[in-house]
């Protein structure tokens, strides 16, 4: 039977369409930036260590290169500047943001004529770009607090995954994955490209009308008397997160060292990688709700446990389908776990500093992780791919067994029905 729709109607989807649509816009400056966050780092930090590995450089001098990631731990140091003062141009937090990122393309158009440099003068330009992302970043967050109404901040936090999910793709699936056809110098211009262009869209954000929207922003000041406050759950999260980088870091070296071709390690760790992650966020939620967070990362880091113990047996036998196959275990096992342990670091970020205490209880615990991720390659020089998967695996036991005692504990004290 034929149904006929009144003008009326039509009208009414129209209107609905039309604020959906006008809903939805304001979220592109937000992931255009979130997607050049994770195109940069997943460049310098992830796809850089590959090609200088393919290029000769030992492993001890690529477990250096995790010391680009060093300024996201430590944002919590200046970020209280971005708070007081205002550039003299463009709109505070907006003005920042251009500043950051301007420095960034900067750093990279000079970081291009750089292939043959020594590894000391990359390795400080790779950094100093590094910390204009991270700065980028709070600038971004705190615009989001400053000018985005708590019922639609979920919207920008999806926009931020989605954003950072294609920037690792772009960052280290088609970059890397086309260096040899690219090279060098163009690999890197064109992510200060990608950079420069996504810069675009922020420039006509309203941050001064929005300005309040939000509610009043949580200041950064005090850091280091919230530290001492939370230093166990710190000490938790950072064996956590350093075990985690042990066990599961280093195997796209391993696969390199395999003799798997850099094109598919690159489409690895950045096409699979980000794609499971972006799944795994989706249904990690719905996931924790039915078996409870205990349960689940538990569940969770019994599959990279045996993941671990796949790629020891790989490594071992030089099977590299087993390695690969290893390798996407872990990539999915570790994505499962992604949800639950953040919303943990939320849980325990609640109070009245919460941007202060998830700043510590993420930056801090992942800069006390530091020392290891820029060890690990040099252990696995030193004892073997098989011997150091095998050792690692001990390790991200004990480290998991401690979170859950932790959260357990806190969930507990919450009177959670169901775990």
């Amino acid at each position: 039977m034929l149904q006929v729709v009144s003008p009326a109607a039509v009208g009414s989807v129209r209107v609905r369409l039309g604020r959906s649509w006008s809903g939805m816009r304001p979220l592109a400056p937000f992931f255009c930036l979130y997607m050049t966050f994770g195109a940069t780092l997943g460049f310098l930090s992830g796809g850089a260590p590959l090609i200088l590995r393919v290029r000769g450089l030992e492993l001890a001098e690529i477990g250096l290169l995790q010391l680009i990631n060093l300024p996201v731990g430590l944002t919590f140091l200046w970020a209280a500047v971005l708070d007081r003062v205002r550039l003299p141009f463009l709109d505070h937090r907006v003005g920042w943001i251009v500043a950051a990122q301007g420095a960034t393309v900067l750093l990279l158009g000079v970081l291009s004529f750089g292939e043959h440099w020594p590894l000391l003068a990359l390795l400080l330009l790779a950094v100093a770009a590094c910390a204009c992302v991270a700065t980028m970043d709070i600038a971004l967050e705190a615009l989001v607090v400053e000018t985005v109404p708590a019922e639609r901040r979920a919207f920008v936090a999806s926009a931020k995954l989605c954003g950072a999910s294609l920037g690792g793709i772009l960052g280290v699936g088609i970059l890397v994955g086309s260096y040899d056809l690219l090279g060098w110098r163009l690999a890197v211009l064109a992510c200060a490209a990608l950079d420069a262009l996504c810069l675009l869209p922020i420039l006509g954000y309203p941050e001064a009308r929005l300005h309040g929207v939000g509610g009043v922003p949580e200041r950064w000041s005090g850091s280091f008397a919230r530290l001492r406050a939370l230093a166990a759950r710190i000490l938790v999260l950072g064996a956590y997160f350093a075990a985690s980088y042990l066990l599961s870091g280093p195997n796209t070296l391993a696969l390199l060292d395999l003799g798997v071709p850099l094109a598919q390690v690159g489409f690895l760790t950045g096409t699979v990688l980000p794609a499971i992650n972006l799944v795994m966020a989706l249904v990690a939620g719905g996931l924790a709700a039915r078996f409870g967070t205990v349960r689940l990362i538990a569940f969770g880091a019994f599959g990279v446990l045996v993941s671990g113990g796949l790629m020891a047996s790989a490594c071992a036998a030089g099977a590299v389908e087993l390695a690969i196959a290893a390798t996407i275990l872990n990539f999915l096992c570790g994505g499962i776990l992604g949800v639950p342990v953040f919303n943990m670091i939320y849980r325990w970020a609640q109070g009245p500093r919460p941007a202060t205490d998830y700043a510590l209880l993420f930056g801090a615990a992942f800069f006390a992780a530091m020392p290891l991720r820029v060890a690990a390659p040099a252990l696995a020089e030193w004892a073997g791919w098989p011997s150091y998967f095998g050792a690692t695996l001990p390790l991200y036991a004990a480290a998991v067994a401690w979170l859950l005692v932790t959260v357990d504990r806190t969930l507990r004290a919450d009177g959670a029905g169901t775990r």
